[in-house]
């Protein structure tokens, strides 16, 4: 059982003079931060997981941090939830999933890393409020039957009518990227059914072409389903690059005890130079999505002093937008616009604009091509977040230290973002 008392969050906070540290987006004040995990809301409250390093800020000893919310906007650090079992069948690492609802039990859904055989699904039960959380010790499903098959990863559960299936991500270093579909009505139980799809089907190719397939998350949007998937594409010798994350709409038909699903279109879903692994959740009648934004430009010794690296962007609900998902932030952030900010007055550290064709830059660079045509732009700290009227989203780091200071142009409206 996780010891609550153990692997909490470090105590010491931020230090007042760390101008990139986005302050409302709910991390730690240290340790390696990465993909969004187990994200939804039991009994009322938000629940947001992640991949963690509690000791230090790098991609390591990875374990499951969590925060909650009541409303979106006012985020608790809670303890760990998994953290890897010497010996155990997660020693290394407890690795990305969900969260279900499973008949009144919620449940973390992993990928457990014991060494280098591969990785397996492990479940862990929660109470309703996840504060006493109990990793089992065996797997409900290990590596796939399927040979040609080296890397599974990111188990993601959801339900079809009254059936309940899980997808996850795959591929191999020589091959072509899939989604492995799996039925799983009971959590303990779980069937291969085989691959939903390809990374070389002639309408994804272009936009999600890979070798793997990581973090799939499969919705029911508009009048059809769309499937996000993350994915790697080799670089160099043995080496593999994260590209954007791309998203699938399309047909998500019953064949008989299992499933087919036929795209119709494909994108990119935010095309910014920092965003990846994002986890989306279906709650009442919305789409919201959370993404993990990595650093850019911060050397490993400007990491190691500030001692922190990652952050979860804000959360975004997805609509359709005719032929493409729209990416927005949630309506609930509205909640932490503040007092107007003059014209000509210092930027503050976190802070929202308005307007048409918004021109940002730090230090005079500007911090998204000049063909973009954003109308709102949400900063805090180092974290951007930028979007368009066109149904697109750009997600980039930009560090104001040392004299070098945003500014903002063509904006009809900038406020101070801070916590109500």
């Amino acid at each position: 059982m996780t010891d609550l008392t153990a692997g909490s969050a470090p105590a010491s906070a931020v230090p007042d003079d760390d101008r990139i540290f986005p302050r409302l987006h709910g991390r730690p004040a240290s340790g390696w931060l990465n993909d969004p995990n187990g994200v939804g809301r039991i009994d009322g409250t938000w629940h947001v997981f992640y991949q963690y390093n509690p000791d230090e800020p790098v991609h390591a000893n990875v374990h499951w941090g969590h925060m909650t919310s009541p409303d979106l906007v006012r985020w608790t650090t809670r303890p760990v939830a998994l953290a890897p079992r010497p010996g155990g069948i997660d020693a290394a690492g407890c690795w990305s999933g969900c969260l279900v609802d499973d008949h009144g039990t919620p449940t973390l859904v992993y990928t457990a890393v014991a060494d280098r055989s591969g990785a397996q699904v492990v479940l862990a039960r929660g109470d309703r409020a996840l504060e006493r959380i109990t990793p089992e010790a065996t797997a409900v499903m290990g590596m796939p039957a399927d040979p040609a098959i080296t890397d599974v990863r990111d188990p993601y559960v959801f339900t079809v009518g009254e059936r309940r299936f899980a997808v996850q991500g795959a591929g191999a270093r020589g091959g072509v990227g899939e989604i492995l579909l799996y039925a799983c009505d009971d959590l303990t139980r779980w069937t291969e059914l085989g691959s939903l799809l390809r990374a070389d089907h002639p309408i994804v190719a272009e936009a999600a072409g890979a070798v793997i397939w990581e973090c799939p998350n499969l919705v029911p949007l508009d009048d059809g389903w769309l499937l996000v998937v993350s994915p790697l594409r080799p670089e160099g010798e043995g080496q593999l690059r994260a590209a954007n994350v791309a998203w699938i709409h399309g047909d998500l038909i019953t064949a008989g005890d299992s499933l087919t699903f036929t795209p119709r279109h494909a994108g990119v879903l935010d095309a910014g130079p920092a965003f990846y692994a994002p986890q989306l959740v279906a709650v009442d009648g919305r789409v919201l999505c959370w993404g993990w934004s990595w650093e850019l430009e911060r050397t490993a010794e400007q990491v190691a002093a500030a001692g922190w690296q990652g952050v979860l962007t804000f959360p975004r609900e997805v609509s359709w937008a005719g032929e493409a998902p729209r990416l927005a932030p949630a309506r609930e952030l509205a909640a932490l616009r503040h007092a107007e900010v003059a014209a000509g007055a210092p930027l503050p550290a976190a802070f929202e604009a308005v307007g048409s064709a918004l021109r940002l830059t730090l230090g005079g660079a500007p911090c998204w091509p000049a063909d973009l045509s954003v109308t709102r732009v949400l900063v805090d700290g180092s974290l951007v977040e930028a979007f368009t009227d066109d149904a697109q989203s750009w997600t980039t780091r930009a560090y104001p230290e040392h004299g070098v200071e945003f500014a903002i142009h063509g904006a009809t409206e900038i406020r101070e973002l801070r916590q109500p």
